[in-house]
Parts: structure tokens; C-alpha cells; sequence
């Protein structure tokens, strides 16, 4: 009876405990929430995929993080950009330009949260829970961000998000540091948060900052921009992505197939299967969610109508593929945010200087799904194709009012088919595809190579003309991209149709370098031969300078405007130039996968002939007949008029204030030397003419510019030009010899060439110049420094 008793009275004890405890838990739980709730109950809530609070009194920003998330809201997309940016094409701090994009979480663990940037590069793609979790624990992850919570219910934690939003997530001192333009730091008491940007919607939470960076602004691009070259107030931009869902199928990435690559390396593939993996990057599409663009409203006419009639070039491809209404482009509506990432945007983007325009993208790292595209173009790029077009047309010498205009409209009418073709082009990147360099080759098959405008001469009147300038629609090979990247077809059988259309594609690397060997590859040229290119392109120059006046310029412009002008025409030949110095010591290939009908021999030199040919061609751009400026010009240029400041698009020279004929000539002839005798291409040059003797070697190389430049100043009746030429020459090829990377044998036909240029001039008849190249040669043979500094860059080229 006792036992009996005392067990009832514990149970009694135990219950009563326990109701005690219910009770304070409940409590608690209660005191939790009414804290949550009396902490935000005087900020502004935005509520979306993150809910964020807005602190109006004191300027701050409180992100809500949930406890316990989602599967689809556990890890996201942290995406950073620049929404306002610095306006120097030179710095690269550009409106919209997109930053990292991270796949993220955030880990609550007592009053702290960590932003966890996932480590997305090294995984294992299996089902085995423990092997994913060996990978995860092999490769570190990375906190980028720490915070306090400063209130929280059963639910949700609640953090102070503006010190991180007003820290550099951009990098924007470090690029100022880099392109030297003084040393920064992130000053807090001039940053604010900006409200006006920051959003909360279904998919996608956007927080913004006004953010400035005080230091010495001793960089010539932050001064010539900044309206305080000492203080320089961006606006840096968070963004947080709701993660897309499983129904996504990513798709193989293929070298030859024009799209980027995705990778990661899977370190559960089986045994004798390669570790990386790689997919292209491309949109979501299907008949009920096709791809729509939407164009900055700020776009002034007649551009905007030309953007929209380029990008509208892609329907062509989508409908090509059974979607007929797969890829369209509105303008974005006067509701819109351009930062919610349900809207792919044409963001048009000012600069003090032309610049480039991007097509970037924010991609699922697990998948290469595009989340949102994101297309930059530059206003000033127009205004260049127009400046050329000035050139090539003379509108202002026309016979009559109405042939004025006439002219007038031609050079608007070309100046906006190039941006509709450049609309095309970046928005191409943003669908997935990568340059393809060799497409002008193939008839410019393509929105995707860099275009030169096609100018040709009329047979009846010796005018330039430009009909043809550019072309009005996607090619034959952005067509096979899209079968490739969104068909529902066989995509070996669309690349085997690509070789049976005789399809080539070479992207970046092999087409940008200056010592590339693709002779088909190249950026801003023209036609299938890249020498016979030149060649008549020489002659059109010719035709530009030779009509080139008062006529390239309007009534009441300064007439020092007329060097703006006369750059471009008299550099007409320059990227033809890089094409044609290929055919040199180039090399046939293409990014060849094996398969069972793979043959032997997949690469091949240029033939002999076409490389003398490349030669002699190539010699022309040294000669003072091409280089020298017709004479009727020089009276016409004159210096920079009373109010005009430093011109980056001019010609330097060492005149002074007066135009430097003679510079702009050792100018040009600098750079197709340094293209000639790269080092690179001498090594091959030398090695193909050891295994055909037909090739030219670096010997015949360097006989033809002595032919072409050196020779006609040896005599004492060679004029300053000559005679600039010559050292200019001499010179490249003492840079060539002094190459650290030059192996031997070419560094020995160098020094041959040279030493026979010691004698040559010490038999020359005397003169000044003999002297003094006599001299600079002994200072060579001596180890000392060449006593002749080349001639100055040429004025900005890229892009056009």
C-alpha cells in the first residue's frame, strides 16, 4: 500500500512537471514569436523568396531566414552585379555588368548565420549519400559572409544584412588597383542603402547599396569619368534565386558544337571514364515556355527599333526547330524591374569611350541551365561605324543637297544594320554560344564572328559604296547551333551535317592571339582568303585616302575633327592584316573528336605558295608607297582647335602639336612587324620549311622586309619616311632576336640578318641616317640597349 502510495505521488510529481514545462516552452515559443513580431513591427516589410525588412529610421536592411527551408529554397543562387557603373570602357566597372554567381545556403547555428558559397566544382553525382558526402568534406566550402541574429521565433532567424550589402561583394577596389587607377577603400560613412532597387519577388529577392570608394584617384581613366576622382559612388546589388527545378535535362557539350562548356569534375564516374563533366549552357524551352527578351525602354529611335529587328533574328533558328514561337523579344513594359530574374533584358549602357558590349548570363552551376540572360550594349559603338562610314562616303563633297542626303542615309542605314547585327551577337551569348572566328570564311555564317563592313569600289565612278556593308540575318551556322543547343533532333547527325555544309568553327583562343596559326580564323575581316582580302582592301584604302577631304567633314566642325575621321580610313587594313599574317607559317585544323571515321591526319600546313604569297602581300603594309599620306592631306590636318582636349582616337606623334605624318606611318608598319615576327610564328615558320623546303624560313621572311623597308633608305637620297621606316624594322627585328622565348635556330637567322645589316649599311653611301644605323647596330652587337624606341601604339581599334 506504501509502494503504492509513493509511485502516485511521483507520477502526480512527473505530470505536473511536465505541464510546468509545456507551459514554459509555450511560453517561450510565444515570447520568441512577439519578439519577431514587435522587432519588425515598425519596419517596412517586403515580402518574396527572401523576405526583407526595411529600417526607414535608421537606413538598414533586415533579411528574414527561414529555420527550417524548402528543398528548393535551402540552397540558391547568390548573385552579385553593378547595376550603376563607373562609365571607363578601360576600368570595366559597367552598368549591369554581372559579378560571381554562387550556388548558396545559409547555416544557422546559435545567435550566428553563415552565407555559405557551396563548393559546385568538385562532385559526386550518385545516389550513395555517404560518397557525396566524401566529396563534400575532400573540397572546402567557403563563408563569405557572417551574422548576428538579432531576433528569432520557432521559424525564422532575423539578420542585420547592411554591413555585408555595403561591403565590396564586386571587387571594385581591387579593379581599380589593377588597372592603376589609385589605391581605394570602401568608405561606410559615405555608403547608404538604396531602397528604390531593393525588391522582393516570387523567384528572386534584389537588395541594393549606394556605395562609395574614397582614396587617390591618380589613374588618368577614373579621372577623366569621375565626377570626384577621390570619391567614386557605385551601386552594388545582391540578388538571391530561387533555384530551379528538377525537370530540367542538361545537355552534352560537344567541341565542335559552337556553345560554351559548363564543367565540373564527377568523382563518381566509373573507371575509365573521364572526371569532367560538361554541359552547355542553354535556356529552358518548351511550346508553353518559350524564351522572351525584353529591351531597355532608354534605348532612344531609330536604335531601338534596330536592336529589337536584330534580336528578332533568332526566331528564325527557333522556328527552324518546331517552335514557332520559341524565342521572342518585347520591350520591357513600364511595370517591369528589369532585376527580377523572370526577365531576360537588352540593357543599353553609356560610356565616355566606345567600348564592348557583353552577353552574360546567370546559370544553374549544377545544371548550365540560363536562369536569366543578360545582354550589354555599348551607345557609343553606333556612333564609330558612322565616323567610318563618314570616311569611306564623303557626304559633305556631294553635288547636290539631295545627294547629300542620299549619302546621309547610307551612313545611318549601315551604322544601324550593325547594330542589329550586334543585338544578335549578344544575345547569342546569352543563349549559350560561344564567337566563332572562322564563320566570315564560310561566306559570314555567322551573327557570332566579330564583322569587318564590306566595302567595295564602284566600277562606273571610283566611289566606295556600302550595299553590303553587313549582313540582315542569322547565318547558316547559327542555325545548326540552335538544332544543336535546343532541337529535339540527333545531334551527332547535326554535326555531321555542319562538315557536309563545310561548316568550320574556331572560337577565342585560337582566333584572338597574335601569334594564332588558323588561317581562317580572325576577328573584324572578310572573305574565304584572308591575303586576296588584303590585297583588295589595300586598293580600297587607297581609294578612301585619295578622296579624302573638307568633304569628310560637316559645315561648322572644327577641321582638326578631320584626324577623328581620317584614323579609321587610314588603318582600313589593319585587322586584314592579323587575317593575312596567319596564312603565315599557318596551320589547318579543327577541334576533331575521335570517332570511327576519324582520318590519320587532322592538321596541315598552309601550302608553300600561299605562304609566299601571304609574304609579298604582307610587305606591301611596310612600304613607304602604302604608308605615306597623300599629299593633299597634309595641309588639311590640322593641329586640335582651341577647346579640344587629349583625343585617345588620334594619332601620337613626336611633332609636337602638329599632325606626325611620318609617326603615323612607322606607327602602322610597327604593328604588322610585331604581327610578322612574332615568335610564335617564327618557331613554326622554321620548323615547316625544315619539313618543306618550299615554305618560306625566317631568313626569307627577313629579306623581304629589308626589301620592302630597309633597303630604299640606304641611300642618301631616302626620304624621312624611308628612313623612319627603316630603323622601325631594324628594330622589330632586334625585339625579335631579344625574345626570351626564342629557341635557338630562329634566334640565329635573326642574328645572321642582322649582322649582314651591319654590313650593308657600312657600304652604303654616306649619309646621316648610315651613320647612325651603322651606329645602333654596333650598340646591338655591343649588348647594349637598342638607342631607338619604337614607334607609339596605333590609336584604339576594337572594338568597331
Amino acid at each position: 500500500m506504501l509502494r503504492f502510495v509513493f509511485f502516485a505521488f511521483i507520477s502526480c510529481y512527473l505530470a505536473v512537471g511536465q505541464l510546468a514545462f509545456a507551459s514554459s516552452t509555450a511560453e517561450q515559443s510565444e515570447a520568441a514569436s512577439s519578439a519577431v513580431a514587435e522587432f519588425t513591427a515598425k519596419l517596412q516589410a517586403h515580402e518574396g523568396f527572401f523576405t526583407f525588412y526595411h529600417d526607414q529610421a535608421n537606413g538598414k536592411i533586415y533579411l528574414q531566414v527561414p529555420r527550417h527551408a524548402a528543398p528548393n529554397q535551402a540552397k540558391f543562387i547568390f548573385q552579385t552585379s553593378l547595376p550603376w557603373g563607373l562609365g571607363s570602357n578601360d576600368i570595366g566597372l559597367d552598368r549591369g555588368q554581372l559579378g560571381a554567381t554562387r550556388l548558396a545556403s545559409f547555416l544557422i547555428e546559435g545567435n550566428k548565420v553563415l552565407l555559405i558559397q557551396h563548393n559546385t566544382q568538385f562532385r559526386a553525382n550518385t545516389d550513395n549519400p555517404a560518397e557525396r558526402a566524401s566529396i563534400n568534406e575532400a573540397f572546402a566550402d567557403s563563408v563569405i559572409a557572417g551574422f548576428e541574429v538579432v531576433a528569432t521565433d520557432a521559424q525564422h532567424v532575423i539578420i542585420d544584412y547592411t554591413p555585408f550589402l555595403l561591403s565590396d561583394t564586386h571587387g571594385v577596389t581591387q579593379r581599380l588597383r589593377d588597372t592603376k587607377q589609385g589605391q581605394y577603400r570602401l568608405s561606410s560613412d559615405k555608403s547608404v542603402i538604396y531602397p528604390q532597387r531593393s525588391k522582393a519577388f516570387p523567384d528572386n529577392t534584389e537588395l541594393e547599396a549606394k556605395v562609395t570608394f574614397s582614396g587617390e584617384g591618380t589613374g588618368n581613366f577614373v579621372r577623366s569619368v569621375a565626377a570626384d576622382a577621390d570619391h567614386i559612388t557605385l551601386h552594388l546589388h545582391h540578388s538571391f534565386i530561387r533555384l530551379p527545378d528538377d525537370q530540367y535535362t542538361p545537355r552534352k557539350f560537344h567541341p565542335q558544337s559552337g556553345f560554351w562548356a559548363e564543367s565540373h569534375y564527377d568523382y563518381a564516374a566509373p573507371l575509365g571514364e573521364p572526371l569532367q563533366v560538361q554541359y552547355i549552357p542553354r535556356h529552358r524551352l518548351s511550346k508553353e515556355q518559350p524564351i522572351i527578351y525584353y529591351l531597355d525602354p532608354g534605348v532612344p529611335e531609330p536604335v531601338k527599333t534596330a536592336l529589337l529587328e536584330g534580336a528578332r533574328w533568332w526566331a528564325e533558328a527557333f522556328a527552324a526547330i518546331d517552335y514557332p514561337e520559341g524565342f521572342q523579344v518585347r520591350e520591357l513594359p513600364a511595370n517591369a524591374d528589369p532585376m527580377d530574374v523572370r526577365y531576360n533584358v537588352i540593357q543599353w549602357v553609356h560610356r565616355a569611350t566606345r567600348g564592348w558590349s557583353y552577353g552574360s548570363s546567370i546559370i544553374d552551376p549544377r545544371t548550365g541551365e540560363i536562369i536569366k540572360g543578360h545582354v550589354t550594349l555599348g551607345s557609343l559603338r553606333v556612333r564609330q561605324d558612322m565616323l567610318i562610314a563618314q570616311g569611306l562616303l564623303a557626304p559633305y563633297a556631294a553635288e547636290s543637297k539631295e545627294q547629300q542626303q542620299q549619302l546621309e542615309q547610307a551612313i545611318e542605314a549601315m551604322a544601324l544594320n550593325r547594330i542589329r547585327q550586334l543585338s544578335a551577337h549578344e544575345i547569342g551569348h546569352t543563349l549559350g554560344i560561344a564567337h566563332n572566328f572562322a564563320a566570315s570564311a564560310n561566306d559570314r555564317s555567322s551573327v557570332m564572328d566579330y564583322p569587318h563592313p564590306f566595302v567595295t569600289i564602284d566600277t562606273q565612278n571610283g566611289k566606295l559604296k556600302l550595299n553590303d556593308a553587313y549582313t540582315n540575318r542569322i547565318g547558316l551556322w547559327d542555325m545548326q547551333v540552335v538544332a544543336y543547343g535546343y532541337g529535339n533532333g540527333d545531334l551527332d547527325q547535326v554535326l555531321a551535317q555542319n562538315k557536309r555544309l563545310g561548316l568550320q568553327f574556331i572560337s577565342d583562343r585560337d582566333a584572338r592571339a597574335a601569334g594564332g596559326a588558323h588561317p581562317d580564323a580572325h576577328l573584324w575581316d572578310n572573305g574565304s582568303d584572308a591575303v586576296t582580302e588584303l590585297e583588295r582592301l589595300l586598293a580600297v584604302r587607297q581609294t578612301a585616302l585619295q578622296q579624302f577631304g573638307l568633304g569628310n567633314l560637316a559645315n561648322g566642325r572644327p577641321l582638326s575633327e578631320l584626324q577623328n575621321v581620317l584614323v579609321p580610313m587610314y588603318l582600313l587594313h589593319r585587322y586584314q592584316t592579323e587575317a593575312a599574317v596567319k596564312m603565315l607559317a599557318g596551320m589547318h585544323y579543327d577541334y576533331a573528336v575521335k570517332s570511327a571515321d576519324s582520318k590519320a591526319v587532322q592538321t596541315r600546313p598552309v601550302n608553300a605558295s600561299q605562304q609566299r604569297r601571304a609574304l609579298q602581300v604582307l610587305s606591301h603594309t611596310l612600304s613607304a608607297k602604302a604608308l605615306a599620306l597623300p599629299e593633299h592631306l597634309h595641309s588639311l590636318l590640322l593641329p586640335s582647335a582651341y577647346g579640344e582636349g587629349y583625343d585617345r582616337e588620334r594619332f601620337n606623334g613626336l611633332t609636337g602639336v602638329t599632325v606626325d605624318a611620318d609617326t603615323m606611318a612607322a606607327s602602322a608598319a610597327r604593328f604588322a612587324l610585331d604581327l610578322i615576327l612574332h615568335p610564335q610564328r617564327l618557331e613554326r615558320l622554321q620548323q615547316q620549311h625544315s619539313r618543306e623546303a618550299a615554305i618560306p624560313d625566317v631568313s626569307a621572311v627577313l629579306t623581304t622586309i629589308a626589301e620592302a623597308a630597309i633597303q630604299p633608305a640606304q641611300n642618301n637620297k631616302a626620304s624621312s619616311l624611308q628612313q623612319r621606316l627603316a630603323f622601325e624594322s631594324l628594330g622589330a627585328v632586334v625585339r625579335a632576336y631579344q625574345h626570351d622565348n626564342s629557341s635557338a635556330v630562329v634566334k640565329a637567322a635573326l642574328y645572321s640578318f642582322l649582322r649582314h645589316q651591319q654590313q650593308q649599311w657600312q657600304q652604303a653611301a654616306p649619309s646621316a641616317h648610315r651613320d647612325y644605323a651603322v651606329f645602333a647596330l654596333q650598340q646591338w652587337a655591343d649588348g647594349k640597349p637598342w638607342p631607338v624606341q619604337p614607334a607609339p601604339a596605333l590609336p584604339p581599334g576594337s572594338p568597331i
